[in-house]
């Protein structure tokens, strides 16, 4: 199976994850289909009592992207570190930190996103220019000194200088700062009696690596894309040719965007970036691993997670339809559990993919006494969350979801402790049928962290996959619409 037709299974999985909960804590799931986070407008205090902050991004395979089921990329490693940084700062507890939900999503929504409220940082590489600062604002710069060069493949037209340009076609995200910079060299060309650049809008889903992908099979005639990662590509991708001399923008900048009206936020931000920006030690590191030395765009078909899920993804879909659950959802506690590797075992004496103890399985409830092969493990898993509903989550009162993540609780702290967490969320005015808001609050009080980390982890492994997959399947469209005629 191949990763994209991996992707598209996710794609078609019953529920997605909708972001923007009332009570503005971690997103909760929603059939049937994806909704931007509801739009919020609101500064740094409001995201802390919220414990979110939402972060749109595009998928890229340098900058977001899986690793097998693992979330990567440079901007990813940032907005972790990001996370960590603003949880030291706002000295928030540590049972209930303030989380940054990614949002990937199309470049040409991210910022009419932000200006809604429905994003409130947009982390995606994104140049500054005096168009865009007239709608967002942006946080202090990563990097300077930025230019956007022409990058030629083995079929395209000789060029010696950007006049050279003139009347050909240059194949462009119109969101992108590449379209302004076009804009700009025709107004330059038409002033000298040459004929202007045509600018063709190619789909939002299309990345930089994308275009130059087809640059270098001889599809499209060259790209217009930054220099940094230009130079990385030329170097993965055979055929290409990086023209330094050729430059349409020079001295550009390089940041996160943030609504207007979030001058706390942007403040956090500004102190976060000295830190690991271009020429700091962190942010040294993570281009080096990222656009130099980058193993998963290298390989991309040797990630183990990405083999390991493959090999058992029939046995979730088996199983949790079976048992009545969402077959993405239990993937996503497997991961949470074990990363989906069979041989794990905890000092507690838990086994395999769904980190069962042989006791809880051979129970008569559950009736699986060998749980050591995938399949076994699996199902035995799904079959105890399965008896964790009915025989503590049999209330009519309570919906599906929250059945359902309120039985994750249960798989991690116990039944019994599921029920001193419902019973003090009640004593505290809260839920006892609500988990995100509600019930978390209470076993964070009771427990600690850990459950709540565990449920909220599960739920951002599935919301990530499954915009992950929507926008592979979006991209695989659009380049099948460029390259035919």
């Amino acid at each position: 199976m191949t990763w994209l037709t991996l992707c598209l299974a996710l794609l078609f999985a019953s529920w997605t994850l909708a972001a923007g909960a009332d009570d503005g804590s971690l997103p909760e799931l929603q059939a049937p289909s994806f909704s931007l986070p509801s739009a919020w407008h609101g500064d740094l205090d409001g995201m802390r009592e919220r414990r979110l902050i939402r972060v749109g991004t595009a998928f890229s395979r340098t900058h977001y992207f899986l690793d097998g089921l693992t979330q990567r990329g440079l901007t990813y490693d940032l907005l972790q570190q990001f996370e960590e940084f603003l949880n030291r700062e706002l000295e928030t507890p540590k049972a209930l930190p303030v989380r940054i939900l990614i949002v990937p999503m199309p470049r040409d929504r991210l910022l009419p996103a932000l200006a809604a409220g429905h994003l409130d940082i947009v982390a995606a590489n994104l140049t500054i220019t005096p168009e865009r600062s007239e709608t967002v604002a942006f946080a202090a710069p990563f990097g300077v000194g930025t230019a956007e060069v022409v990058v030629l493949g083995p079929e395209s037209p000789a060029l010696a200088s950007l006049d050279d340009l003139a009347g050909t076609t240059a194949y462009l995200r119109e969101s992108s700062s590449y379209w302004l910079s076009v804009e700009a060299l025709n107004r330059s060309l038409v002033e000298r009696g040459l004929a202007p650049v045509l600018r063709f809008a190619v789909d939002a889903h299309l990345e930089d690596e994308d275009l130059l992908e087809m640059v270098a099979a001889g599809i499209l005639p060259y790209a217009i894309v930054d220099e940094h990662k230009a130079r990385f590509w030329a170097d993965v991708i055979d055929g290409l040719t990086l023209r330094e001399d050729l430059a349409l923008r020079e001295g550009a900048a390089i940041a996160w965007a943030l609504r207007k009206n979030t001058s706390e936020l942007q403040a956090l931000v500004d102190r976060f970036v000295p830190d690991v920006k271009a020429g700091s030690l962190t942010g040294n590191i993570l281009l080096k691993r990222y656009l130099r030395d980058n193993p998963w765009v290298r390989n991309p078909g040797a990630t183990v997670d990405r083999k390991r899920f493959e090999a058992v993804m029939h046995l979730f879909q088996e199983y949790a339809g079976r048992y009545g659950f969402d077959w993405l959802l239990v993937a996503a506690q497997a991961y949470q559990e074990s990363r989906i590797d069979q041989t794990a075992r905890s000092p507690a004496g838990a086994i395999g993919i769904m980190q069962l103890l042989p006791s809880t399985a051979a129970d008569p409830a559950v009736g699986i006494p060998d749980i050591s092969t995938e399949e076994s493990n699996i199902h035995a898993g799904t079959r105890y969350l399965r008896v964790l509903v009915d025989q503590y989550l049999a209330d009519p009162e309570l919906d599906d979801l929250n059945r359902t993540l309120l039985a994750f609780a249960a798989y991690n702290a116990g039944p019994g402790n599921l029920n001193r967490i419902r019973n003090r969320a009640a004593e505290m005015d809260l839920d006892p049928n609500r988990w995100f808001g509600h019930a978390e609050l209470a076993a964070a009080k009771l427990i600690g962290r850990e459950t709540v980390t565990y449920v909220s982890n599960i739920a951002k492994y599935y919301f990530a996959f499954r915009l992950i997959a929507e926008r592979i399947e979006e991209r695989e469209r659009a380049r099948q619409a460029v390259e035919t005629p």
